[in-house]
């Protein structure tokens, strides 16, 4: 049918202000400016900008925050941590970027899955 997007490639927004209650899954990409209540289980990228809240697990292929998080954390690929964010819950990701200024408080596990699964050293 014409015009029917790729929902992988769709990217969903909550913007500041808005506050939702609730899991959210979707299969593209999302960005949260506002606040979420809730887990939130994306099947590509999950941005959490300067004004973003997440009360909640958080699980993605790729995930950057630049705001507050209050649940764990787990990535098939990367986390970044941006200067200003502020977590508090555990990470589990292939790769971690922790850039200077931001404020975490939780534990991190980390492997290489390409190495059929074991962590690396």
């Amino acid at each position: 049918m014409a015009g029917k997007s790729d929902p992988v490639k769709e990217i969903n927004m909550i913007g500041s202000g808005t506050v939702i209650e609730g899991k959210i899954r979707c299969q593209g990409s999302i960005r949260i400016d506002g606040k979420l209540i809730g887990d939130l289980s994306v099947g590509e990228a999950v941005a959490v900008g300067l004004t973003g809240e997440v009360e909640g697990a958080i699980t993605a292929k790729n995930i950057t925050i630049g705001g507050k998080v209050r649940g764990s954390i787990v990535a098939a690929e990367k986390v970044v941590f941006e200067g200003k964010s502020a977590i508090k819950g555990d990470v589990r990701a292939t790769r971690l970027v922790v850039d200077e200024g931001c404020v975490f408080d939780g534990k991190v596990a980390m492997s290489d899955r390409s190495q059929s699964g074991e962590p690396r050293h």
